[in-house]
């Protein structure tokens, strides 16, 4: 394909189906602000918004709302308290009977070193910062991680039920449309490739910097992506971890957060794109070798399945 057409493809990947329920974390910051998810209400899809904040929430629905003329919905979710998550997830199972998309977009980044620095310039008293979950993780894999993996599982059954072919129809009618599966997309970054066991340091232990402890959240989420892929891609479940690009930025930068986002998520093509990782312009990369362990990407999922039994 000439490169110029596949720029161009990249940049403006197909328009989302029509009727599609879709769910987004941590949707009030970052990519709604640039706009990245407008595409999916103005071709009508149903947009629910899992936020912790309902007041930056409410925020970014009115400025979407103003762009496309429809309005997304707001569910409260602190990815960092697995009970609120249980409630989250079940007041939407009880509001919807399908899930086409699922968008992993919320996180944490711990900046405690900047923090102190800036307190030190502005001779001022440090303010608290919450670095642990309420369940005593650390606050960037508890809400990264974690958080998204218990959301996860407590909507599959429903993105399960949603993938499943329709029933034949008869003979004479017309045959259905091609069903390209249910789509869990997680948000990493390059930060993955920094860290090599995703489940050291779980717990909130101050061993490390912050960058540390949230490229170690990254790498999880990426062998979780590719765990949630193999064991569940043959029931039409298809998951893709990916980079964000730069959400807050320049137009040019928050393209290519539309661009890898919108075709993760939306992209008929992205339907072969199964466990694998994207990065900016929507372009399949080969991650770390350290994202690749799919034996630590098992025993990271059994554990996590271990910390949210008891939920």
């Amino acid at each position: 394909m000439n490169k110029h057409l596949q720029f161009l493809r990249e940049s403006y990947p197909p328009a989302p189906e029509w009727g599609r329920v879709m769910v987004i974390t941590g949707a009030n910051t970052g990519t709604s602000q640039c706009s990245s998810f407008s595409a999916l209400l103005q071709h009508n899809a149903t947009v629910y918004m899992f936020c912790r904040s309902e007041t930056r929430a409410q925020a970014a629905i009115a400025d979407l709302k103003e762009q496309t003329g429809k309005e997304a919905r707001f569910v409260h979710c602190d990815l960092a308290d697995l009970p609120s998550v249980k409630r989250c997830a079940d007041e939407f199972l009880s509001k919807e009977s399908q899930l086409h998309v699922l968008f992993n977009n919320g996180f944490v980044f711990t900046f405690l070193r900047r923090a102190l620095a800036l307190t030190i310039l502005q001779r001022r008293p440090a303010q608290p910062r919450r670095t642990a979950t309420a369940q005593g993780y650390d606050l960037q894999f508890g809400a990264n991680v974690l958080g998204h993996f218990y959301l996860t599982t407590l909507l599959l059954p429903l993105m399960q039920a949603t993938a499943r072919p329709p029933p034949s129809p008869p003979a004479s009618s017309s045959p259905p449309p091609s069903c390209t599966g249910t789509r869990i997309r997680s948000t990493t970054t390059c930060c993955a490739s920094q860290t090599r066991s995703a489940r050291r340091r779980a717990r909130s232990e101050r061993v490390r910097g912050s960058t540390y402890l949230y490229a170690h959240s990254k790498l999880a989420t990426v062998l979780c992506a590719k765990e949630l892929a193999r064991r569940y891609g043959d029931e039409g479940i298809v998951c893709i971890s990916l980079h964000p690009g730069q959400a807050k930025t320049r137009p040019l930068q928050a393209r290519s957060l539309r661009s890898c986002a919108m075709r993760a998520g939306t992209d008929p093509e992205a339907a072969g794109w199964n466990g694998k990782y994207m990065t900016c312009w929507a372009r399949l990369y080969h991650n770390n070798p350290a994202a690749d362990d799919e034996a630590e990407a098992r025993k990271l999922w059994e554990w996590m399945e271990e910390q949210v039994r008891a939920v």
